[in-house]
């Protein structure tokens, strides 16, 4: 089974939108306010179906969960990839978060089980670790996959009509999951069921102090991750469009804007996703060297914390490149961070309502994004109408911001106990 989780995170992981998604947004002619709106109208989305979602993979089958949940991506990436208005990128915003409520938390409720099942449990950060650094194989191949792809069509969005395909393969590699990953389901009362499971495991989440304050660290770390990510794309574009050498080499090669800009994201995103890779096979190893998973998490958001205060420094010097290396550094970190977080959760959450806890923790991610995206896409949009060079510090300054309020209260907890 464990090559089947791997290949599932393979395949999911072939998003050729995503390195170029604020791009493609931004080709349609939308606003970074826009942007941010669009994020996160996704944000709140998801936060809303999420929980109730993971209820209903945990009551009604976790397989069938996945596979409704892949549909509806396929049918979001339709959209985006053929629709211009956006009244309609909204829409396909929608079916995305369908996608994604239905996903969150389920797959790693199944992995966890299946390791229960088989007695491994205690090596579920080792595991978790190696099926995600697989994720991170499948964004790098799809990084090589998505710069031809816009080298070809010399449009952004087109790129999202592709990944229907490898997303259709995902459903047909659920459906060789065993019956029993399906999870406990309560038939005769099934709304019922759902409103049980939900109930308790809000209740569980707030009254439990060790897992209140990982949900807390998630908003935090996970929220302030997803809101920021995309924004290095408008950096990379601005580098290739600006340094001397990066337009010397695209003059040599004749490559037309878009082809120079695909080039400079897919060097950028495949060595990220290379050595996001390896970080999330290392994420046991270096809970173990940290001596636990709690002091990992605490090294992790001090490391967090020195990261964004190099890229406020590389944006107020107009240094580019030390402003990709940080958002590539946080990203890497985020990998090293996400299975020691889950194994946090999992360890402190009843086995039988792991996906809907999960999905409470994803929730409060989302609940962040909502909030901290379209303030980020104004902030920078008010910002780069007075001083262009600078419309990326608002970035830092919140990455500084949260990773120092964050640290300082991890380690106040820390003396507790």
């Amino acid at each position: 089974m464990l090559w089947r989780f791997c290949l599932y995170g393979f395949l999911k992981n072939q998003q050729y939108y995503d390195p170029f998604l604020v791009l493609a947004f931004l080709q349609k002619g939308l606003s970074f306010g826009m942007i941010g709106v669009l994020i996160g109208f996704r944000a709140i989305c998801i936060n809303l179906l999420e929980v109730p979602t993971g209820a209903v993979a945990d009551v009604m089958g976790r397989r069938r969960s996945m596979i409704a949940s892949f549909v509806a991506y396929i049918a979001s990436f339709a959209i985006f990839g053929l629709c211009q208005p956006v009244w309609t990128l909204f829409a396909a915003m929608l079916l995305f978060s369908f996608g994604e409520a239905f996903r969150t938390g389920t797959h790693k409720a199944m992995i966890f089980d299946w390791l229960e099942r088989q007695g491994q449990l205690s090596q579920k950060t080792a595991v978790y670790g190696r099926t995600r650094s697989w994720s991170k194989l499948g964004s790098a191949a799809s990084v090589v996959i998505a710069t031809g792809l816009v080298l070809y069509t010399e449009q952004y969005s087109s790129v999202f009509l592709f990944c229907i395909v490898p997303y259709a393969l995902n459903i047909i590699n659920f459906l060789g999951y065993p019956s029993y990953l399906d999870g406990p389901r309560e038939h005769p009362d099934r709304v019922g069921g759902i409103l049980r499971m939900l109930i308790s495991a809000v209740s569980q989440s707030l009254r439990h102090r060790r897992l209140r304050r990982m949900l807390v660290e998630s908003m935090g770390y996970e929220g302030l991750f997803q809101s920021s990510r995309d924004y290095v794309q408008p950096v990379i574009q601005a580098a290739c469009l600006s340094l001397p050498w990066m337009l010397a080499l695209g003059d040599r090669l004749a490559l037309a804007e878009p082809q120079r800009v695909a080039v400079g994201v897919g060097v950028v995103f495949f060595v990220l996703h290379l050595f996001s890779s390896f970080a999330s096979r290392g994420a046991g190893r270096l809970a173990a060297r940290c001596g636990g998973e709690d002091r990992a998490a605490r090294s992790l958001w001090l490391v967090n914390l020195l990261v964004f205060a190099a890229m406020g420094a590389g944006v107020l010097a107009g240094l580019s490149p030390l402003t990709i290396l940080a958002f590539v550094l946080i990203a890497i970190c985020q990998n090293f961070w996400r299975p020691i977080l889950i194994s946090r959760v999992a360890s402190h959450a009843d086995s039988a309502q792991t996906a809907t806890v999960l999905s409470i923790e994803s929730q409060a991610k989302s609940l962040f994004v909502a909030v901290a995206a379209p303030l980020l896409g104004w902030s920078v949009d008010r910002v780069a109408a007075s001083h262009a060079d600078l419309r990326f510090l608002p970035i830092a300054a919140l990455g500084v911001i949260v990773s120092a309020v964050l640290l300082a209260t991890g380690l106040r907890q820390s003396r507790r106990y």
